[in-house]
């Protein structure tokens, strides 16, 4: 399964702790495959496109980064496979009188 997710610093965030975040990113190793991994320009946060089978995966991957962000966390399918259950939706949709 495919997870899009984005976080943001928490308000609380001080500078003492993001050097802490900074330390702990150094010493993190994912346990999910991350197929992108980008911060945002305005160093406001960031995104990560995520492979996982187990959502438990992606929890823990996140866990640690929990006191300096907020994250939300996206289960995402292929724009494809989106468009044929949008397609087979509206085909039910105009089968029902």
């Amino acid at each position: 399964m495919k997870y899009v997710v984005s976080w943001v610093p928490r308000p609380n965030t001080t500078e003492e702790s993001a050097a802490r975040s900074l330390q702990v990113f150094g010493k993190w190793t994912p346990a999910a495959t991350f197929t992108g991994f980008y911060g945002r320009v305005d160093g406001q946060g960031g995104f990560a496109v995520i492979e996982a089978d187990d959502p438990a995966v992606v929890a823990k991957d996140v866990a640690p980064f929990v006191p300096w962000f907020e994250f939300a966390v996206y289960p995402v399918i292929d724009i494809a496979d989106t468009a044929a259950i949008d397609t087979e939706a509206m085909e039910f949709l105009a089968s029902v009188t």
